[in-house]
């Protein structure tokens, strides 16, 4: 009986340690939920305006305060995509290869974002990322990732020609699509974790682009290889936030949550939905370079969560405080109640009465 009580009095002290391991920031932090935020890279190009550094500072001066006010109440990762700028690099710099490539493209936003969100009194520590991918992942066969400009059709099929580039439709327009091979581990995650645990005070700007792409040289695994791709940021945002047991992952766009029939009369938003409706839904699958990925990115996330009522969110930048109270945007969640929808009637009223769908840009960018 006594080795009994003893082997159960272990078990429970080895389960409160593993539990404190896990979540070791709440011994160190005031701060509330641990929430991945990642943030588009077209968050960083105002419409109509060239990408220069000048107006990637401005862009990221408007949205600094309102991550730097949410950092005071929650632990956060932030995380950014590369699309734009990377596509810009490319461009000048045609030879070089796409894991350079990102590396750059990491360093100078992670610069930027760093400069504006210590002006608006934050402090952040920009974390050059390698994400290990399968080299033989069927990614590489269909490219699907857009970065760079959008062409017309003749200035597309031109540097199709000249340069060896794949291009697609993207809306009315074309723009060059790279492999995307989905994330397998993210080499630099101890470090992450490292701050967040120590450092509760600094933000970590981590898993810029999707991270860089290598992989692990067969012969030796411990030897790295660079690898020609783009890794979509939402999918390793993703893998983020479920490594880090974070409690939630918010994906900012430029264009508010999940429509149904987007930019139609009858448009209505999703306020919340389950991972099951969305999949049953095929919810983005009309947007599968830009929307899609997001949608499936916040579902891997809350199934692939060991916290069950770990929850993802979609919406607009201009919303992000108003997300986490569901003011805004789209939740993301399991068990939502009835047919696993619940829909911002006010928003489709409104559509309605006006007759007009919401504004769509250029990119169809938003949902299906």
């Amino acid at each position: 009986m006594i080795a009994t009580s003893r082997h159960s009095l272990r078990k429970a002290a080895a389960a409160a340690a593993a539990a404190a391991a896990r979540r070791q920031y709440s011994a160190t932090s005031t701060l509330k939920d641990r929430i991945v935020i990642a943030v588009g890279g077209n968050a960083l190009q105002r419409r109509g305006e060239r990408l220069t550094i000048e107006n990637m500072l401005k862009a990221a001066a408007d949205m600094a305060p309102t991550l730097a006010a949410l950092s005071k109440d929650h632990e956060l990762v932030l995380t950014h995509g590369n699309g734009p700028q990377v596509g810009e690099l490319a461009l000048e710099r045609s030879a070089a290869t796409f894991d350079v490539l990102g590396a750059e493209s990491m360093g100078q936003i992670g610069y930027v974002l760093a400069q504006a969100l210590s002006s608006a009194g934050c402090t952040t520590a920009p974390i050059i990322c390698q994400v290990v991918v399968d080299p033989q992942h069927e990614a590489f066969r269909d490219p699907s990732k857009f970065v760079g400009p959008i062409y017309g059709a003749k200035e597309a099929t031109a540097l199709s020609q000249s340069l060896g580039w794949v291009m697609k439709p993207d809306g009315e327009y074309f723009r060059r699509v790279v492999p995307s091979p989905p994330p397998k581990e993210i080499l630099q995650i101890g470090a992450i974790k490292t701050i967040l645990e120590q450092a509760p005070d600094i933000l970590p700007i981590a898993c810029g682009g999707g991270g860089i792409p290598v992989s692990r040289v067969p012969s030796n695994p411990t030897t790295l290889a660079g690898v020609e791709a783009v890794i979509d940021k939402d999918a390793c945002g993703a893998k983020l936030a479920v490594e880090l047991e974070a409690d939630g992952f918010i994906i900012l766009t430029d264009g508010g949550g999940i429509w149904q029939n987007f930019g139609k009369p009858n448009a209505r938003e999703m306020k919340k939905a389950s991972p099951e409706y969305l999949e049953g839904t095929k919810a983005g699958k009309n947007f599968p370079g830009s929307m899609g990925p997001k949608i499936q990115a916040a579902i891997d996330f809350v199934n692939n969560s060991k916290n069950p009522d770990a929850w993802a969110a979609i919406g607009d930048l201009k919303d992000a405080s108003k997300i986490f109270t569901n003011e805004e945007g789209t939740l993301v969640k399991k068990n939502v109640k009835g047919e696993g929808v619940v829909w911002r009637e006010e928003k489709a009223e409104a559509v309605a009465s006006k007759g007009n769908p919401p504004k769509q840009s250029k990119e169809p960018h938003k949902s299906g």
